[in-house]
């Protein structure tokens, strides 16, 4: 064969990453029930839905007729519950566009944003509906560009590099695609950024909400991404954009300006190296398709402050419920971890951790309980609670191993797990 007859290797693709991320997410599924509710304030927290509340209590209050689930979107709007009569301890999962302008968001206490916007409709969050709806919509990418990777209920990376479409316009023709798919699957949309890579493309997510595609370039690193403050690199929190802030550094085009060396100087070995890559737009961290969890949790904040003495059967109750609930997470998952801790947040809003390593992998209640209740012998049980949570770390696939491995910490290596008759109720716990 001559070497005139060779053909030529195929020219390397652009890197095309996208960030999807679902407008509203939690709001946006509420709508699908409660159209009429569309376009207000709203917020959703303060508690779980129960299915049959609204329509027993509308069929008590408005008797004129009978209220079935196939009136969810003709009940009045003056019906639903305002956020000015909540009265609890809850924060807000997710609050609407509208709520947002009055400075309402995630994770803000109930009553505080009550001040802020006393007008806005408060509903319960229904997370199987949530995570149904999650499902569908990344059924849906997919199927369409199969090299996706999970980030949440309600944001996704998709590589766009080899999919029909994701070079075209900059990936904006499989962008399209996308937005238009997910909202005949699911009636919600959803807000596309598209870039090199995986950091700029949750930047350019944020541009165009809602219901928006952004494409960014290499070559529009100076015009479009340099003059962002610096927290808009996913990555740079409160306390490191504070510590940027005192040096004179507030917009990303500044910290792009500052020497690796410097950074380095100031910030670590490690950190400061990011930073400067960050700043000059560089990532090559790959879109991947599966990961696995790092820990479990589950925690809950309580309606009142709770003490350790006056409200023991209380406490013990709702710990019991979080050791089973995660031993029950684990089980499903087909995961069993090591790394026992406990989280409590005092009623100052202080937070306390503690975890300990156990010397086998357990997805047990019992043995998650006991060990959990001994983390608890070593924080301040005699000041108010408003948050109690249970975590299981160090995590791999169940029967993964030979089953036991030493500890390296003190606590824990020589106790042996609890018999089949114990009871979790009553073991290792101070309440």
């Amino acid at each position: 064969m001559s070497a005139l007859s060779v053909n030529p290797p195929a020219p390397t693709l652009p890197r095309r990453i996208a960030h999807l991320d679902m407008d509203a997410f939690y709001a946006s599924v509420e709508w699908l029930r409660y159209p009429q509710l569309k376009g207000l304030p709203m917020v959703i927290g303060g508690g779980r839905r129960r299915e049959d509340e609204l329509l027993a209590r509308l069929n008590a209050e408005r008797p004129e007729r009978r209220w079935t689930a196939a009136d969810l979107a003709h009940i009045p709007v003056d019906f639903f519950p305002r956020l000015r009569d909540y009265a609890g301890r809850g924060v807000i999962t997710t609050a609407s566009y509208a709520a947002r302008a009055f400075g309402v968001g995630s994770a803000m206490g109930l009553m505080k944003a009550a001040r802020l916007c006393p007008q806005a409709i408060l509903l319960p969050a229904d997370f199987d509906e949530y995570r149904r709806i999650s499902r569908a919509f990344k059924q849906v990418i997919t199927d369409i560009a199969p090299v996706m990777e999970d980030r949440g209920i309600d944001e996704v990376y998709i590589d766009f590099t080899h999919v029909p479409g994701g070079q075209r316009e900059g990936g904006r023709v499989l962008a399209r695609l996308l937005q238009k798919s997910i909202l005949q699957a699911t009636g919600l949309t959803c807000s596309i950024g598209v870039a090199p890579n995986k950091l700029l493309a949750k930047m350019a997510s944020e541009f165009d909400k809602p219901n928006g595609i952004s494409i960014v370039h290499e070559a529009d690193l100076a015009t479009r991404i340099w003059p962002l403050p610096c927290r808009k690199i996913n990555g740079i929190g409160p306390k490191a954009d504070a510590r940027l802030q005192a040096h004179g550094i507030r917009t990303i085009g500044e910290l792009a300006a500052r020497e690796r060396a410097w950074l380095i100087a100031h910030f670590g070995k490690s950190y400061g190296a990011w930073l400067h890559e960050a700043a000059h737009g560089r990532d090559d961290r790959p879109v991947v398709m599966h990961s696995e969890p790092v820990s479990m949790s589950r925690e809950t904040t309580f309606e009142r402050d709770l003490h350790a003495v006056a409200d023991r059967a209380e406490l013990g109750a709702i710990f019991t419920r979080l050791c089973e609930r995660v031993a029950a997470d684990l089980a499903r998952k087909g995961y069993e971890g090591r790394t026992i801790g406990i989280k409590l947040r005092y009623a100052d809003f202080k937070t306390a951790t503690r975890e300990q390593t156990v010397t086998a992998y357990t997805q047990d209640a019992r043995l998650i309980r006991q060990v959990a209740g001994q983390c608890l012998k070593r924080v301040d049980l005699t000041r108010p609670l408003r948050l109690l949570g249970v975590r299981v770390g160090s995590l791999r696939r169940q029967g993964e191993g030979a089953g036991f491995e030493v500890s390296k910490r003190p606590f824990g290596q020589n106790r042996p797990a609890m018999n089949a008759s114990e009871s979790i109720a009553t073991t290792g716990w101070l309440f």
